[in-house]
């Protein structure tokens, strides 16, 4: 019988292939666009809690003096939508197993559709970082 040695002696070599250096720099630039991603979706919420808050203003202004201006009207009624959309958005997440995979072909194929399923100023930060 060969005697076993109590030293145990790992192989590192298969990091020095060309293929896994390429796969740790691929890493790290995905690393680099996801952190853009969640910064950008991150100014999108943000930018959505003022315009949520300046609709309730308004809304409240329509409350308890019954008039609003029309860009008033307009501004509500478009925080309104973005509101929804961000609810359609937000409930398929919490409710269906595997939704997280599903939504970006869902907004990928609907905006090829003519359909914007996101709400404004997600689309807004989306043209502003392409120019």
């Amino acid at each position: 019988m060969a005697k076993k040695s109590n030293s145990t002696e790992y192989d590192f070599n298969f990091f020095e292939d060309d293929k896994r250096i390429e796969l740790s720099e691929q890493l790290k630039i995905k690393k680099e666009e996801v952190s853009i991603l969640f910064r950008k979706i991150l100014i999108g919420l943000k930018t959505e809690t003022v315009e949520t808050k300046q609709a309730s203003r308004i809304a409240i202004k329509y409350i308890s003096k019954g008039v609003i201006t029309k860009q008033e009207e307009l501004e509500l009624r478009q925080q309104v939508y973005d509101i929804l959309k961000t609810l359609g958005i937000a409930v398929p997440f919490a409710l269906v197993p595997g939704a997280t995979l599903l939504m970006p072909f869902l907004i990928k194929i609907a905006k090829k559709k003519g359909v914007n399923l996101l709400p404004s100023s997600f689309t807004n930060n989306e043209n502003s970082s392409k120019d």
